[in-house]
């Protein structure tokens, strides 16, 4: 990121997709002049490219990719170059069929999109790797390559069933087991005679008559994340070969389910992000804070780059509809405030044809003219003036358990309640935070916790024994858990935590026995009655029928065909606090006993400001900062700080101040 920043002048990076090629040689110049007056230092290049690069097998012509790229370095506009192997050109399927992916129902994917590739296939590999090969090897002296951005939005399919991936799943499974007898304990294989003789009789998990193997389908989801790791980390050490130099990203789709972050992150040089949060949407703006908090969080609050975003409507929704003034600077400065150091689009001119053509750009349909341009050259201009910004961090003293295995078992079929999903868990946890302006991380289970107060588990449905005695050992050390329901229920193979009933993983920690799930029906709720105040609550979809054993109940149900049982309880261990949520509470109390562990634990908020500004600092290494208050409200706000006139706040304003050591 450092090397980034060195190359854009210690800049906040300011640009978006640049697609030359869909337009005639003499709108480039245009383009260049108006992206100098946009304040534009940053475009990305050739994501879609492969069919323009090498229009036949082994032929290659780069002419038209050097014209561009001398343009841009003419104008001192770097360029993040894209190894565009995201989208093969129609002469690969056609002649290797094979390399188009199968799906588990027996359909083979067609050309005529993007990302038609099997990641396991080692055709495609061999072509794609060929290509980047070519292309670092032609632009790695390049005075306009800054950064290198590898494919896009990897996986594509959520899993192919071909021959080449069936054999490949089987050698992963090879190297996680190393033998069967190890495979088929994990898998439970003794269940409906599916034990496993040979290594050839396993095949990935496709369409069957009852229930598939649920621990296999979480095998089959970390295998589909290995194999297009495997992808990205093969061009990747390409490019580092031939441009050690250059930094090394692909682009993440925010809270995405089907590929672990955790593990990608750790194999490029800087996270980038996608993120097209609804502009209409009342919680848009908490969903996106909560996807830049993980994005941050993946590299251990590292700066990040907002690699893709919207200037108005996007084209995938029902209704796509325009953004309201001035929310484009907004969510901007929201992703900059945590933790992004740019700032960029899809795309730099909307499109005239193809698919997307209906989505948004910097350089709208209309032109110049326009509301959409005007914002953006706006904000442009306000973006060189915060260069200082770059390379600071958002700190944290309260942390969110967020795991892609578990949240893969989670949602596999045969579970007690059929609709539990994880993101809707994760962000009604987070929503009442980010209300108190509560800066938070994102830690994997068993992450180093010793930074934080408060550790806040929406589910851990999965934990193995690494993670479980890591949460644990951070209240024996003085920290505050708070736990929701359905947590520590089963290990790393999706089999259940044995013995002496649920959760098996916290039962100590959190003391409390468990020894039934009572789900309840969409048209049923319970009464809570609060042991402090004697004050009642209503409590939906979950009941956990258990017993305190260490820990005291701090909701009780009062009503139910099973009577008066403990709802949340608070448990002392070691020299920590462990609050459990055996229960699905209303927004109100699930906001209560969030933000009296935050005062518990003794985290502060960034700033006491009113309901519904956001308050986000980001603080420097000489111990300075620099103060984010977004107000993403239709009214405008006054904002009272100590030391601090009072600050007004225009509807979906934003105020940065700089903040001295």
């Amino acid at each position: 990121m450092a090397a980034l920043r060195s190359r854009l002048g210690g800049r906040l990076a300011y640009g978006g997709d640049y697609n030359p090629e869909q337009w005639p040689e003499e709108v480039w110049a245009e383009d260049v002049k108006m992206m100098r007056e946009a304040g534009v230092n940053l475009v990305t290049v050739g994501v879609f490219s492969w069919t323009l690069l090498e229009p036949d097998p082994g032929h290659y012509t780069f002419d038209w990719l050097d014209r561009v790229m001398d343009l841009l370095a003419d104008h001192d506009i770097a360029v993040d170059l894209a190894t565009p192997t995201a989208a093969p050109p129609a002469w690969l399927p056609y002649e290797h069929p094979e390399t188009r992916p199968l799906l588990a129902d027996g359909t083979r994917l067609t050309f005529g999109s993007r990302q038609h590739y099997c990641s396991s296939s080692p055709i495609y590999r061999a072509k794609a790797a060929a290509l980047v090969e070519r292309l670092a090897t032609r632009y790695a002296t390049h005075p306009a390559l800054a950064l290198w951005h590898v494919n896009n939005e990897y996986p594509g399919v959520d899993g192919c069933h071909c021959d080449a991936s069936a054999a490949h799943f089987r050698r992963w499974l090879a190297d996680r087991y190393g033998d069967l007898d190890a495979l088929n304990r994990a898998w439970g294989t003794s269940f409906w005679s599916q034990r496993y003789r040979a290594w050839a009789e396993i095949t990935p998990p496709g369409k069957v008559l009852g229930a598939v193997n649920p621990a296999q389908r979480v095998d089959f989801r970390r295998f589909n994340g290995d194999a297009a790791l495997e992808c990205f980390t093969a061009e990747r050490d390409l490019l580092r070969r031939i441009t050690p130099a250059i930094p090394v990203t692909t682009n993440f789709m925010a809270s995405y389910k089907f590929l672990d972050y955790w593990k990608w992150a750790a194999e490029e040089d800087v996270v980038a992000l996608d993120a097209y949060p609804d502009a209409r949407d009342p919680l848009g703006h908490v969903k996106a804070a909560m996807n830049y908090d993980l994005m941050r969080s993946l590299r251990a609050g590292r700066p990040w780059l907002l690699m893709e975003s919207a200037t108005g409507p996007v084209n995938s929704r029902r209704r796509n509809s325009a953004r309201p003034p001035g929310q484009l600077r907004l969510r901007s400065h929201q992703a900059v405030a945590r933790g992004a150091d740019s700032v960029m689009f899809f795309q730099w001119r909307a499109s005239a044809f193809g698919a997307e053509k209906y989505h948004s750009a910097m350089v709208p349909h209309a032109g110049a003219d326009s509301r959409i341009w005007r914002e953006v050259a706006a904000l442009g201009s306000e973006l060189r003036d915060l260069a200082e910004v770059g390379g600071t961090r958002v700190e944290s003293e309260v942390a969110i358990v967020w795991d892609w295995p578990s949240w893969w078992a989670l949602e596999e079929g045969g579970r007690p309640l059929a609709d539990l999903a994880f993101h809707d868990q994760a962000l009604a946890h987070y929503l009442p935070l980010w209300q108190a302006n509560i800066a938070v991380d994102m830690v994997r289970p068993g992450a180093d916790l010793s930074r934080y107060r408060l550790l806040v588990v929406p589910n851990l449905y999965l934990v193995d024994a690494e993670g479980a005695a890591n949460i644990t050992a951070f209240v024996e050390h003085g920290g505050h858990l708070v736990m929701s329901y359905f947590s520590g229920i089963v290990d790393e193979n999706d089999q259940i935590i044995l013995p002496g009933g649920h959760p098996g993983a916290f039962r100590d920690v959190l003391g409390v026995r468990i020894e039934e799930f009572n789900p309840l029906q969409d048209d049923e709720s319970l009464t809570l009655r609060w042991s402090d105040d004697g004050s009642v609550s209503t409590a939906s979809q979950w009941q956990d029928l258990m017993r305190t054993e260490s820990a005291e109940a701090l909701a009780t149900f009062t009503d139910g065909m099973f009577g008066e049982l403990p709802a949340v309880t608070r448990n002392t261990y070691g020299h920590g606090t462990a609050t459990y949520i055996g229960t699905q509470l209303d927004t109100e109390r699930l906001a209560s006993v969030l933000t009296d562990a935050v005062a518990t634990a003794g985290v502060r908020p960034v700033a006491q400001v009113p309901e519904g500004v956001e308050a986000v600092r980001r603080h420097a290494a000489d111990g300075g900062s620099h103060l984010f208050l977004l107000n993403h409200t239709d009214a405008p706000i006054t904002v009272e700080l100590p030391t601090k006139t009072a600050l007004h706040l225009p509807p979906q304003g934003v105020t940065i101040l700089r903040e001295e050591a």
